[in-house]
């Protein structure tokens, strides 16, 4: 049979799924998009610095990588960039559907098939339904008393309002995440003060940022080796790297001591600043950050870093437990809502089962990929397989190879797959039993759900995922 296939989302997940898919000779692919382009992230985070934290060599598809980039951390505009031209070059772009914002999703028992419905009210029907949302596409605020009272322009660094002119402004940014660590060097030079709110300071590392200038571009446009080589070298990096958070307390040391020395030269100029933006966590807990200018933007005369907590928001400023603090904008970095999976759509399994009540007690997936009871749904990004370290691009291209295979077996054999209730079982179990000994309990973060569950990241390397997502038709009931 012709399985058609439905992909929610035209990010860098959505994207590698089609074009998986279409290698395998599946032609019958619709991606539904929200937006008027691709790029899920890359095309909504648009705010001043905006760049990845891994290098570009590495972040990008493996399949097609791209000896033009500019720097070794790309921006947010040749990222994006980046995918347009995949989607185009793969044949992507005639399969994608935009401004096609999915609100519900339904299996039918009868007929074995999933049923999508639209915002505009129209309905599609597929026999795979593949998700690809991501762990951070839906932006977090944080619950503070009075936010809707302030006067003034207010808004998420992934929805920045470029309208509003921050030249000579007074700006309260709250949230000192992988976001504003990038935004607040930008803007820092341009506004008249910048009071920065911070709950729990990151550990931040050298970025060892470099340019690609002609001769390194063409070097690697003529030798595809030298630039394949980089790659595997950042690879093996973040797997040492997280190889440290995981395993070992000795490499754990040594990070730690890396941070520490780069935090201690960057803010020498302010006597007490060190200790202000000293982590009292073990590394790892939180995804250590990359920033050499971050650091220094703290130690500028018009910079003050405010670490005492926040009681309210009023109409001009923002009120901490220690005085008034006069603002004519907030920037919110407080990050996105991860643990939320497929949020707000409405995804219902067998017998009427609803995933929200699936997971309950907190999101959880065979391979972050299906789950019982819900047939032919295979998540991208979906729980426990985002990486502490490493690249997701790497866990995405590896899901999008489990796809194929699955979509594969189903179109092959005419029948709907249904994950075993004994396989998930097993797999969460050694999960969850592997996350709680890990350093990840030893705070809070957006890798936890409100129950305290670890439902983001995987528990080891990123070469151990790949080696173990790999689609058995035996974890699988034909229905």
């Amino acid at each position: 049979m012709t399985a058609r296939v439905i992909i929610i989302g035209a990010g860098f997940g959505g994207i590698a799924a089609a074009i998986e898919l279409k290698r395998g000779g599946h032609d019958a692919v619709l991606l539904l998009e929200k937006g008027d382009e691709v790029g899920g992230v890359w095309r909504d985070n648009t705010y001043p610095g905006a760049a990845c934290d891994v290098p570009s060599p590495f972040y990008s598809y493996s399949f097609e990588p791209h000896p033009g980039w500019p720097r070794r951390y790309a921006g947010q505009p040749q990222i994006l960039d980046y995918l347009i031209k995949v989607t185009d070059k793969y044949d992507v772009r005639r399969h994608v559907r935009f401004g096609a914002e999915v609100v519900a999703c339904s299996w039918d028992d009868a007929s074995r098939k999933w049923t999508v419905r639209l915002a505009s009210g129209d309905e599609l029907e597929c026999d795979v339904l593949i998700p690809a949302l991501g762990q951070l596409s839906r932006p977090s605020y944080p619950q503070i008393n009075g936010r809707e009272t302030f006067s003034g322009p207010a808004f998420h660094s992934a929805r920045w309002d470029h309208d509003v002119n921050l030249d000579g402004k007074k700006v309260a940014v709250i949230g000192t995440g992988a976001s504003a660590i990038q935004f607040v060097p930008a803007i820092q030079p341009l506004v008249a003060s910048l009071t920065i709110f911070q709950r729990t300071p990151p550990y931040i590392v050298p970025r060892w940022d470099a340019e690609y200038g002609p001769r390194h571009q063409t070097l690697f446009r003529r030798v595809p080796q030298v630039q394949a080589g980089e790659r595997l070298g950042w690879f093996a990096y973040l797997e040492v790297a997280t190889t440290a958070f995981v395993y070992s307390s000795l490499l754990a040391r040594a990070f730690t001591a890396l941070a520490r020395r780069h935090t201690r030269r960057q803010t020498a100029a302010v006597p007490g600043l060190f200790e202000k933006v000293w982590p009292d966590y073990p590394v790892g807990c939180k995804r250590a950050l990359l920033s050499d200018t971050y650091l220094p933007a703290l130690t500028q005369r018009n910079v003050q870093l405010v670490t005492d907590p926040i009681d309210h928001i009023g109409a001009s400023g923002i009120r901490t437990a220690e005085g008034w603090h006069e603002a004519d904008v907030i920037i919110y970095g407080t990050g996105f809502a991860a643990t939320d999976f497929l949020v707000p759509m409405d995804v219902t399994g067998r017998d009427g089962l609803s995933l929200e009540k699936a997971w309950a007690e907190g999101a959880h997936a065979y391979f972050g990929l299906t789950v019982p009871g819900f047939p032919n749904l295979l998540i991208m990004y979906g729980p426990n397989t985002n990486t502490g370290g490493g690249s997701i691009v790497y866990f995405l291209e590896t899901q999008a190879r489990y796809i194929r295979a699955y979509v594969d077996q189903v179109a092959s054999a005419g029948s709907a797959l249904d994950l075993k209730p004994e396989v998930d079982a097993a797999f969460d179990a050694e999960i969850q039993r592997r996350l709680d000994d890990s350093v990840w309990t030893r705070c809070s973060s957006w890798y936890r759900a409100a129950s305290g569950r670890i439902t983001a990241n995987w528990p080891g390397l990123s070469a151990e995922y790949r080696r173990r997502a790999r689609f058995r038709p035996d974890d699988y009931l034909a229905i």
